[in-house]
């Protein structure tokens, strides 16, 4: 008896072992570093934005241009709305619902922050709204104004929203006013909103307060709400979340859409330039008034050959994809290219296109780039004006020597490294053992396919019998392997699955 017990002991400890080599091997992160697209969204209304609450690892938030912001959440669109103001907004052209922004705090205070054109006065207004006790819906009778401007023409709204990642205030991105060629000189006047990144304090006052640190507070004849000036159409604007640094896309008149970047060590007050300056040129070109003494001037310009109509981007701070940490991506609307570079406050660096990166692995075409996204894990999202969103993949997700495509093509799930839990990853099986990937135990003798090649047994083979160990200790030491293992798979899978890095 007492010989029988020590084997059976051993059978079991050696089914740990097994486990946890299988175990330590898949949650070893994925050796692939390039990179595609995957679309999760299709049918949406004109989408222009995707963004997440701090920490919120499970849902993305998408805002509608016709005002609404929908919900996915563990990959699945959720059938009501999050919020739906559509019956207040003006959605037409450049107009409509464009901007969202979560408090730092949201998780306990539950506001959050839109920009959209009201349809009684075609101004701009930003508003405060309180999710409800219900975590999905928010309550659309909380709506509170906190700041609103008029806008002369239906064009150049801007509108982006974001809090500063190190100081904790609002940061608005308005536009010049519209028509052509600014005008009234929006750009260049101090007095106005228009054609400015605005700065608040939400939490210092009601409706809000002024930073007292912003760079025209009494000065005569400036607004202290305004941050930096010079701006044409600011659409799209990002803190890099490693650092605070602040890049904008602002959209060209006729000769040069630019790239702006503000250190975060600014302490404001810069002007970018329009509307005497286009790029690094003058408006209208030629010229050097780009770098005119008082402007700052872009950290990259690209002509009417390569686009009409910049979409500003992120810094990706991702881990997914650890070779594009510290890659801005941004793209052009009419164009639908897609470009990454990166920037360490003197030099642009790496510049790339990456059309032919980001082809879609399961279907689709990415055109009309409306905006960039970033969820709380700092993956990238891309929305197009088709209704579309893709998020910027690695090519092979669950690292599993198999790629996406590939996946696709045999049927296993590109999110799960082990789709019949067998605990041998899908690549080992395909394309080393031969074993039936939706199989546990492809030869049916008890012993799942892992355990077997992990114990030198043939998976294939019904009567070849996984060896034992002779060692008590060696026993012991697997057994706290396996518990260790265990907690550690377990870890790993659960990330994956909520969209949660370490």
């Amino acid at each position: 008896m007492g010989s029988q017990e020590h084997r059976r002991n051993h059978s079991k400890l050696t089914i740990a072992l097994a486990s946890i080599a299988v175990l330590i091997v898949s949650a070893l992160p994925a050796q692939a570093q390039t990179f595609e697209t995957e679309r999760i969204i299709t049918g949406l209304t004109n989408p222009l934005l995707v963004t997440a609450p701090s920490n919120d690892f499970d849902r993305i938030f998408i805002v509608q241009q016709t005002g609404q912001i929908l919900i996915m959440e563990n990959g699945t669109l959720l059938g009501s709305p999050f919020l739906d103001i559509a019956t207040i907004v003006l959605s037409a052209g450049e107009q409509g619902l464009l901007g969202l922004a979560f408090h730092p705090n949201y998780a306990s205070n539950g506001f959050f922050y839109v920009n959209y054109i009201d349809n009684a006065n075609s101004d701009s207004v930003i508003e405060r709204y309180t999710v409800s006790a219900n975590p999905n819906v928010a309550n659309p009778s909380s709506g509170f104004e906190i700041l609103r401007y008029s806008q002369p023409f239906t064009n150049h709204n801007a509108g982006h929203l974001a809090f500063g990642p190190n100081d904790g205030f609002l940061y608005i991105a308005s536009g010049d006013g519209g028509s052509g060629n600014d005008p009234a000189n929006n750009g260049q006047t101090l007095s106005t909103f228009l054609g400015k990144m605005l700065r608040i304090d939400v939490d210092g006052g009601l409706p809000y307060a002024i930073p007292p640190t912003n760079p025209f507070v009494g000065t005569p004849g400036a607004l202290d709400e305004i941050w930096a000036y010079g701006l044409r159409n600011p659409w799209r604007f990002s803190f890099d979340r490693s650092n605070g640094d602040m890049y904008i896309g602002d959209v060209g008149q006729n000769d040069f859409e630019e790239l702006d970047f503000q250190p975060a060590s600014s302490t404001g007050g810069e002007n970018y330039g329009w509307k005497v300056a286009e790029g690094f040129e003058c408006r209208g070109g030629g010229g050097t008034c780009g770098t005119n003494p008082g402007f700052t001037p872009p950290i990259h310009a690209y002509p009417r050959a390569d686009g009409h109509s910049v979409t500003g981007g992120y810094v990706y701070r991702g881990s997914a994809i650890p070779s594009l940490d510290g890659a801005y991506f941004f793209a052009d609307f009419s164009f639908n290219n897609i470009w990454s570079l990166e920037y360490d406050g003197a030099t642009v660096s790496n510049f790339t296109l990456r059309n032919s990166y980001l082809t879609p692995y399961n279907g689709g075409s990415i055109g009309s780039i409306t905006s960039f996204g970033e969820d709380a894990a700092g993956e990238i999202y891309i929305c197009d004006r088709g209704g579309e969103i893709f998020q910027i993949v690695a090519v092979d997700k669950d690292g599993d020597g198999l790629t996406n495509t590939e996946e696709l093509g045999y049927g296993t799930d590109p999110d799960d490294a082990d789709t019949d839990n067998d605990l041998l990853n899908d690549g080992l099986e395909i394309n080393v053992h031969g074993t039936d990937v939706f199989d546990y135990d492809t030869d049916g003798d008890g012993f799942s396919d892992g355990i077997e090649v992990f114990n030198g047994s043939d998976p294939l083979l019904a009567g070849s019998i996984p060896a034992l160990p002779t060692s008590n200790t060696l026993g012991r030491w697997m057994l706290l392997a396996a518990v260790i293992g265990v907690a550690i798979h377990w870890t790993v899978r659960m990330r994956r699955r909520t969209g949660q890095r370490g």
